[in-house]
């Protein structure tokens, strides 16, 4: 972990772009909440092949308007290069400085996979197009890619994305610290220094969570999955003994060294905010 205590702690919010004027309205609350706790950027999700572009864009100008550095994500697959070229300049045109570079999940139907296939073409292509204009980030599977033969293929495949010009990593969610400390030694002992900052999706529905992990190799382990699935349908205990468990494996990795913490928000303020006030982040 010696590379990670190096970096600054910064902690920043994840949205997704919302469908309906009901879900802009819960968006923009969440917004201006987080807000006032000064984060150092928040991301906007992107749908594979541009399939939310036009969401992924309001979304954005709707946090830039509250004066929030705004990193939207950028996923290649389905997408051609002119279309990234393009929407490149249209971010740079908006002031945006940062952008999270991903492969993204193939879109329900679509054959073609594109230019891109992996996101170190992306991360390549942006560099390329752009210099040294956004700071990227990446994105890193401390349990590794759901779809990787291997963990040492998915650690390489890092390595690639890393050594093709990202800045930063951010994490998919996890709820054991081992998982994340054994992933930066990895990291280190393959010569990688950068911030990888770790990826927080607060609990508030086990069965939710549970349809979510499953589909992206996220693991809850036995220990947290049998106490949750004990409280049945009582949404009020899974809250508080999720808020309980999240904070205590916040606090493991940020006295552990972690560079941060990055909040998958699901576009709600107050779970994120009630383990932000449990830590005291705004005193750091």
């Amino acid at each position: 972990m010696e590379s990670q205590k190096k970096y600054r702690s910064g902690f920043s919010f994840e949205f997704f772009p919302p469908k309906t004027e009901q879900g802009r309205e819960k968006l923009l609350a969440a917004r201006d909440q987080f807000a006032a706790l000064k984060p150092v950027y928040v991301s906007v999700t992107y749908g594979a092949g541009g399939s939310t572009q036009q969401g992924t864009l309001e979304t954005v100008g709707d946090l830039m308007a509250a004066g929030l550095a705004t990193a939207p994500h950028l996923s290649c697959i389905g997408s051609g290069a002119d279309a990234i070229r393009a929407l490149l300049q249209q971010y740079i045109a908006m002031g945006i400085k940062r952008i999270v570079a991903l492969r993204g999940d193939m879109p329900s139907g679509m054959r073609d996979t594109g230019e891109f296939h992996y996101a170190n073409e992306l991360v390549e292509f942006i560099r390329s197009e752009t210099g040294n204009h956004f700071h990227i980030e990446v994105a890193a599977y401390p349990e590794f890619h759901p779809q990787a033969p291997t963990a040492q293929q998915d650690l390489r495949n890092f390595k690639r994305k890393v050594e093709a010009g990202a800045n930063g990593a951010i994490t998919q969610y996890f709820y054991s610290v081992d998982a994340y400390l054994r992933f930066v030694d990895d990291c280190e002992r393959l010569g990688l220094d950068l911030p990888i900052v770790p990826g927080i999706m607060p609990i508030t529905n086990y069965k939710q969570l549970a349809r979510f992990s499953d589909a992206c190799g996220a693991e809850i382990p036995r220990w947290l999955a049998k106490r949750l699935e004990g409280m049945g349908e009582d949404l009020e205990s899974i809250r508080a003994y999720g808020l309980e468990a999240t904070v205590e494996l916040c606090r493991h990795l940020l006295e552990a060294g972690a560079p941060g913490l990055h909040f998958y928000t699901m576009n709600q303020a107050a779970p994120t905010q009630a383990i932000w006030e449990a830590l005291a982040l705004g005193d750091r």
